[in-house]
C-alpha cells in the first residue's frame, strides 16, 4: 500500500501550539486521500516550535500533490494552531513543500498550495487549482474590508478592535502593543510620573526639563539638550532630524512671506544679496520650510483648563560658507502684516528663541501626523489590504510583500483604538489632539501623491538632490543606497517570475492589486494620482519598492529618532499653551516658559516619544526572511545578494559615523525593521 510521509512545523511564537485534533488530506492530480487524524499515540503532537511527521496510507498513487487540506477540530476548549509548513515525501521519494504560516482558528480548515513554482494566475493549469485560488481570494474579500475611519483619510481596515481582526495579522501578544500601558511603564521607567499630580502647572526655569531627562539619555540626545539653543543644530534637524523631509530649495520668495536683503543680509556671506541666492539657484545656498498646512488646524481644546495654540510658520534657512544650515528669518503666520512680525536672529535673544521654539513645535505636530502617521502607517495598511484582497498566496508579489507588511494593520487597529481616538492618549499632550489630527491627516493626503512616495522623485522634487549643495543630508543620501538596493532586489525577483511587459499586463491579480489601492485604499481621490494599471516591469518594480522602502526604511528614518530629537522638550514642544508673538521686544525667559508643555503633558511627551522609539521583541529587520514563503532557489539567491549589500550599505554608514557627534544611523540596514509594526 503506497505511503506519503507529512511532516508538519508549528510555529514558535507564543500559544502557537495545539491540543486541538489535526486532520489532513492530500489532494493529487489524480484522486485524494482519506481524510486522515494526524496523532500520536502517547505522544503530545503540535507543540510550540515542533516539527512532527507522520504517515499518511493510501490505496493507490495520488499522482502529484496539488494540494494539502489542513482541518482544525476542538478537543476541550477551542485551541488555536500556527502552522508554518507541511512537507510531504511521495512514494517515489520526491519531497514537496507547501508553506503555511498562519493561524487555524476554531474548526476552520486551510488549503495550502505548494511552494515551487510561478504560480502566476495566468498559468494555472488546471481547473482544480484555479478553483481554489478563486475560492481563496472570494473568502478573503469577505474578511478583509475597507472601512473609511475618517472623512477623507486613506480607507482602513474594517475592525474597531484588535481582537476583531483576523489571527492571521494579529499581534501574537495584544499586551505588548497595549498603548496606555506601554506609555504609562514608559512614563514610570523614565522617572517622570513624580510630576503627574502637578499636571497643570509650570516648570520654573530651562534647567528644570532636566528633572526628566537624566534617567535615559543618549549620545544624540544630550547633545541636543546642550546645543538646542544654537542655530546651527536648529537648521541640521530639517536635514537628518526625525522629520528630514520638508526642506525644499528656495528659488523665490512667495508674496505671503516679504522677507528683504536689509533684514537678512547681517546673515549672508559669499558678497551676495538675497535676491542674488534666490536667482542663482545654483550656488545652493537658500532653502525654505513651510507648514502652510497647519494654517487653520483647531488647536486642543480637551481641557477647558488649558488653552492651547499652533502655528503655521514659513521658516528661511541658509547655507553658510562652513556648509552648516542656518535659519535667517521666521514668520509665525501664513499672512504677512504688522502682526505678524519676520523674527531675525538680529533680534533680541528671546525673541528669536521663541520664534524658533514655534517652528519645532509645528515641526513635531507635521512630523507625528502627516510624515509619520499618514505617510508610513496609513499608506503601509492600504497596500496591506489591498493585497490580501487581491493577490493569491501562492502570488510571487504575495510573497515578496508579507513580510513588509507584517503587523502592520494591528499596530493602526491599536492606534485608532487607543492613541488617535477621540479622548486617546494623542488628546493628552498634543496641541493637534482633540481632531486637529484629523484635520490636518485630511489636509496632508491632498499633497500625498503616488510620485511623492518615490524616494528619489520626492527628493528631486524639493531640489535638495545635489550633494554638493547639501553636503550634509545623510538621509537623503543614506536613503539613496537603501532606495538602490532594495529596488535591485525587487527587480532580481520581478524578472524571475514575468518574463516580459505582456507578463504584467496579463496578470489580473496584480491590476486588481493595483486598482484596488486607487480606487478604494485612496478613494479615487482626485489629486492623489496614483496608477490604476501597470504596464510594464519597470512600473512593476518601482510600485513594489514604494510599498517595500515605504513600511521599512521611510518609515525607520521617521520613527526611531523620536526619543533622539524629541525628549528634550524644549526642542520639539508637544504643545505651546501661550499664542504666538505678535511684536517683536516681549518675550523672556518667563513667557518661553510659560508657553511651553506643563509638567504633566511634559511626562506624557516624554513617555510618548520613549515608548514610539522602541523595537519590537524579536525585531526582523531589512532583509530578514526566516518564514519561507520563497523555496526557489533563484529567489533565495536575490535575497542573499541582498542581504550583502545591505551590509556594506551598513559598514559604509558606520565608517562614515565614526567619530561625530551627531552620528546619523536611521537609514542604517541593520536599524531598519522590515514593516510598520510600532
Amino acid at each position: 500500500m503506497p505511503m506519503y510521509t507529512v511532516t508538519v512545523a508549528t510555529g514558535s511564537q507564543w500559544f502557537a501550539g495545539t491540543d486541538d485534533y489535526i486532520y489532513i488530506t492530500l489532494v493529487g492530480t489524480e484522486r485524494c486521500s482519506e481524510r486522515t487524524l494526524l496523532d500520536k499515540p502517547l505522544y503530545n503532537d503540535f507543540e510550540r516550535g515542533a516539527v512532527d511527521s507522520y504517515d499518511v496510507r493510501v490505496g493507490e498513487i495520488l499522482g502529484d500533490i496539488v494540494l494539502v487540506k489542513i482541518e482544525k477540530k476542538k478537543y476541550w476548549v477551542q485551541d488555536d494552531w500556527y502552522c508554518r509548513y507541511v512537507t510531504v515525501k511521495t512514494p517515489a521519494g520526491d519531497y514537496v513543500e507547501f508553506p503555511c504560516f498562519r493561524w487555524l482558528v476554531d474548526d476552520k480548515e486551510v488549503v495550502l498550495r505548494d511552494g515551487q513554482g510561478s504560480h502566476l494566475p495566468q498559468d494555472e493549469k488546471t481547473s482544480l487549482v484555479k478553483q481554489h485560488r478563486q475560492k481563496e481570494l472570494e473568502t478573503r474579500r469577505k474578511t478583509y474590508r475597507w472601512k473609511e475611519w475618517q472623512p477623507g483619510f486613506p480607507m482602513s481596515i474594517d475592525a474597531n478592535r484588535h481582537r476583531d481582526l483576523p489571527r492571521d495579522i494579529q499581534f501574537d501578544s495584544e499586551k505588548g502593543v497595549d498603548f496606555v500601558l506601554n506609555y504609562s511603564k514608559a512614563i514610570e521607567n523614565l522617572f517622570v510620573n513624580q510630576f503627574m499630580h502637578m499636571f497643570q502647572s509650570s516648570w520654573s526655569d530651562f534647567g528644570d526639563f532636566e528633572r526628566i531627562f537624566v534617567r535615559i539619555k543618549n549620545t544624540i540626545s544630550e547633545y541636543v539638550m546642550q546645543h538646542w539653543k544654537e542655530d546651527f543644530m536648529f537648521g541640521y534637524q530639517f536635514l537628518n532630524g526625525c522629520n528630514p523631509v520638508l526642506i525644499q530649495k528656495c528659488t523665490k520668495l512667495p508674496d505671503k512671506f516679504p522677507v528683504t536683503h536689509e533684514m537678512v543680509s547681517v546673515s549672508l556671506e559669499r558678497d551676495l544679496t538675497l535676491d542674488e541666492c534666490l536667482m542663482f539657484p545654483q550656488a545652493g545656498n537658500m532653502y525654505m520650510v513651510d507648514y502652510k498646512v497647519l494654517d487653520d488646524i483647531s488647536a486642543n481644546t480637551t481641557d477647558p483648563c488649558t488653552l492651547q495654540y499652533l502655528a503655521a510658520p514659513i521658516c528661511l534657512l541658509y547655507k553658510n560658507a562652513q556648509n552648516k544650515i542656518l535659519p535667517i528669518a521666521i514668520q509665525l503666520g501664513q499672512i504677512p502684516g504688522d502682526d505678524n512680525p519676520i523674527f531675525l536672529p538680529t533680534d533680541g535673544q528671546y525673541d528669536w528663541m521663541l520664534a524658533k521654539i514655534w517652528v519645532r513645535s509645528a515641526d513635531f505636530q507635521y512630523h507625528q501626523t502627516i510624515t509619520h502617521l499618514l505617510r508610513t502607517h496609513l499608506m503601509t495598511e492600504v497596500f496591506a489590504i489591498a493585497m490580501y484582497r487581491q493577490l493569491a498566496a501562492v502570488h510571487p508579489v504575495y510573497k515578496l510583500l508579507i513580510p513588509h507588511i507584517r503587523f502592520t494593520i494591528a499596530i493602526n487597529t491599536k492606534a485608532r483604538e487607543q492613541l488617535i481616538c477621540e479622548c486617546g492618549i494623542f488628546d493628552k499632550a498634543n496641541a493637534t489632539g482633540g481632531g486637529g489630527h484629523v484635520q490636518l491627516v485630511q489636509k496632508g493626503v491632498k499633497s500625498l501623491t503616488f510620485r511623492s512616495l518615490c524616494f528619489p522623485d520626492n527628493i528631486k522634487m524639493r531640489g535638495v538632490d545635489k550633494k554638493e549643495d547639501l553636503p550634509t543630508y545623510f538621509y537623503r543620501d543614506d536613503g539613496y543606497l537603501v532606495w538602490e538596493a532594495t529596488k535591485s532586489f525587487v527587480s532580481d525577483v520581478v524578472h524571475i517570475y514575468y518574463a516580459s511587459d505582456e507578463t504584467v499586463q496579463g496578470d489580473e491579480e496584480i491590476q486588481a492589486f493595483v486598482k484596488d489601492v486607487c480606487s478604494f485604499g485612496m478613494q479615487d481621490f482626485d489629486y492623489c494620482e496614483f496608477p490604476k494599471s501597470l504596464k510594464t516591469r519597470a512600473e512593476l518594480i518601482e510600485y513594489l519598492t514604494v510599498i517595500v522602502f515605504t513600511a521599512s526604511a521611510q518609515h525607520a528614518a521617521v520613527n526611531f529618532g523620536q526619543y533622539d530629537w524629541c525628549s528634550w522638550i524644549p526642542n520639539a514642544p508637544s504643545t505651546m499653551r501661550k499664542p504666538p508673538p505678535n511684536k517683536k521686544g516681549m518675550a523672556d525667559v518667563n513667557l518661553i516658559i510659560e508657553s511651553l508643555p506643563d509638567r504633566g503633558r511634559s511626562s506624557w511627551h516624554l513617555g510618548a516619544v520613549w515608548a514610539l522609539s522602541q523595537y519590537q521583541e524579536n525585531e526582523l529587520y531589512l532583509g530578514m526572511y526566516p518564514d519561507e514563503h520563497f523555496i526557489e532557489k533563484p529567489v533565495k539567491a536575490a535575497m542573499e545578494k541582498f542581504r550583502k549589500q545591505l551590509a556594506e550599505i551598513t559598514s559604509a554608514i558606520k565608517r562614515r559615523n565614526e567619530g561625530k557627534k551627531l552620528p546619523y544611523y536611521n537609514m542604517s540596514p541593520d536599524k531598519i525593521p522590515n514593516s510598520v509594526a510600532v
